[in-house]
């Protein structure tokens, strides 16, 4: 059985190969680059990927760590954004 664990690593490496492994490396002050990136290599809408970066700007590891873990213990794997 895969877990939610397993599946988080899996994610984190296909975004390290598609963004780079360090902070430098994943356009920090390239925002639209991202957006590019994302859309090209991992199938992102443009809305998608923008507001999955603005989420990801804004809340941080902290919050998202403790959001994510709230989403599974609640069942809620798509939210009512529709994405």
């Amino acid at each position: 059985m895969i877990t939610e664990g397993t599946l988080l690593e899996s994610r984190i490496h296909e975004y390290e190969n598609i963004l780079g492994k360090s902070p430098s490396s994943c356009y920090l002050n390239d925002l639209s680059g991202i957006t590019q990136t994302l859309c090209k290599q991992a199938d992102w809408t443009d809305n998608g990927a923008k507001t999955i970066i603005q989420i990801a700007q804004n809340y941080g590891t902290f919050m998202l760590r403790n959001a994510l873990a709230v989403a599974i213990v609640l069942g809620r794997e798509d939210g009512k954004m529709g994405f």
